[in-house]
C-alpha cells in the first residue's frame, strides 16, 4: 500500500495515495540527491477546493510501511490537462551551496556534522571512519564538494568505501560493507534485462605520480608507482596527484601505493533492468547472476524505483566492487 503524504507546514497534511498516477524514486551514490517524481490528476470530485501543493512542503513516501524517502518540493509543473508533476529532493540537495571552510585534524563525519549544524540539517548515524584529514581549506566550494573531497582522502588513505545519504530526513554516514543486502538477481530471479560494459576510459591508471614541495630543499619530491603490464596492455594511463606539502616521505609512498592499487583497474559497470524490491536502494552492494560471468557482488551506484499502473519496476546501474 502507497503512502504519499504533503505535509504543508502550516497544520495542513494531504495524502495523495489516491490521486496519484506515476511514482519514481531515484537514489544515487554519487553525492546527488535522492529525488521523488510525482504525477497525479488535479481533478478528482472528491477532491478538497482546499487542496494545493507548494515549494518548500514536506514529502514523505511509504509503501507497505517501510520509510523510503523523507524530502521537500522544489518545482511544480502543469499545463492545460489535469496532470501535474512534483519533483522534490531530500536534505542533500540543501549542500549545493557554497561556502568556504578550514578544518583541521578532522574526521569526515566531524566535517559532515559542522556543515549540517551550520546549514540546519538534521544528522542521524554517522560512521566512526577512523582517519583523521591533517588539513582542509576551500574557499567558495560547495557543500558537498567539501565533504565528498573529505570521503575521497579517507578512502584513498583507509582504502574503505563510505557512503553518505539521507536515510528518511537523516544525514546518514555508513561503510559500504554494512550494506550488504543479501539479494540474488539474475535470469531467474527478478532481472528482465541487462548491459555489461568493462572501459579503461575513464578513472583508470597505471601510473601514480605523487608530488610535493619541499621547502628544505627548495625542490619537489616525486614517488611514482606504476604497473609495467597494464602499461603495456593499455598504454600509460598517469595519474598526477599534488600532495599535502606537511605529509611525511611514509605518508607519500603510502598515498601513491593506495592510488595504484584503486585506480589500476578497468571500470566494469552493470546496469539492470528488473522487478522491483524496496529493499534495494544505491549504496546497497547485491549479487548478480550473469551468463558468462557466473553470481558476484556489485555495488549499487544508481537505483531508480518506478511505481506505475499498479507495478513496480526498478533500474540498477552497479559496478564490481
Amino acid at each position: 500500500m502507497i503512502e504519499l503524504m504533503i505535509d504543508r507546514k502550516n497544520g495542513s497534511v494531504w495524502d495523495l495515495g489516491q490521486i496519484v498516477t506515476d511514482i519514481t524514486w531515484k537514489t544515487s551514490r554519487q553525492a546527488k540527491p535522492a529525488s521523488l517524481d510525482i504525477n497525479y490528476v488535479n481533478d478528482g470530485l472528491a477532491q478538497s477546493k482546499a487542496f494545493e501543493v507548494e515549494n518548500g512542503d514536506i514529502v514523505r513516501f511509504r509503501k507497505d510501511n517501510k520509510d523510503l524517502f523523507y524530502g521537500y518540493v522544489f518545482s511544480k509543473e502543469w499545463g492545460m490537462d489535469a496532470q501535474v508533476k512534483v519533483m522534490a529532493y531530500d536534505q542533500l540537495r540543501y549542500l549545493s551551496s557554497n561556502d568556504t571552510y578550514r578544518f583541521t585534524n578532522a574526521k569526515v563525519e566531524d566535517i559532515i556534522r559542522k556543515i549540517a549544524k551550520d546549514f540546519n540539517l538534521k544528522t542521524g548515524t554517522l560512521a566512526d571512519t577512523g582517519h583523521t584529514i591533517p588539513a582542509m581549506l576551500e574557499a567558495d566550494k560547495k557543500l558537498i564538494d567539501i565533504i565528498c573531497k573529505a570521503l575521497d582522502s579517507t578512502l584513498i588513505a583507509t582504502k574503505q568505501y563510505y557512503m553518505f545519504y539521507d536515510r528518511y530526513g537523516e544525514l546518514t554516514l555508513t561503510n559500504i560493507n554494512d550494506m550488504l543486502l543479501m539479494l540474488a538477481v539474475g535470469e531467474d530471479s527478478l532481472m528482465t534485462d541487462f548491459s555489461y560494459k568493462k572501459s579503461i576510459d575513464n578513472e583508470t591508471y597505471n601510473r601514480i605520480k605523487v608530488v610535493r614541495d619541499n621547502k628544505q630543499t627548495g625542490k619537489r619530491d616525486v614517488y611514482l608507482y606504476q604497473h609495467g603490464q597494464n602499461i603495456a596492455q593499455w598504454g600509460l594511463l598517469q595519474l598526477y596527484e599534488v600532495a599535502d606539502e606537511n605529509m611525511n616521505p611514509a605518508q607519500l609512498k603510502q598515498l601513491a601505493q593506495n592510488l595504484l592499487e584503486l585506480k589500476n583497474r578497468e571500470q566494469q559497470t552493470l546496469s539492470i533492468e528488473a522487478i522491483g524490491d524496496l529493499r534495494v536502494r544505491a549504496g546497497n552492494t547485491i549479487y548478480v547472476n550473469l551468463p558468462e560471468e557466473g553470481l558476484k557482488p556489485y555495488l549499487i551506484d544508481e537505483c531508480t524505483h518506478k511505481f506505475s499502473d499498479g507495478t513496480h519496476t526498478m533500474s540498477l546501474n552497479m559496478k564490481v566492487v
